[in-house]
């Protein structure tokens, strides 16, 4: 497993929002939303892809 640092205040605001949301970690918090994230632009780039394939095909403009 891959470790990062992040700032202490930081951290402890992760924590805090972690205990509140109520995951059993704050790892398992911040890997929730890193996912979250990264699957954002993931499905971004993979819709403009479609859009360029329907644009190729002259089905949209």
């Amino acid at each position: 497993m891959a470790k990062i640092k992040i700032d202490s205040n930081l951290f402890a605001r992760a924590k805090d929002a972690a205990e509140a949301a109520g995951y059993s970690s704050v790892e398992e918090f911040i890997a929730h939303i890193i996912e979250t994230e990264v699957a954002k632009h993931e499905t971004s780039s993979d819709d403009r892809q479609v859009t360029d394939q329907l644009r190729g095909l002259g089905y949209i403009e």
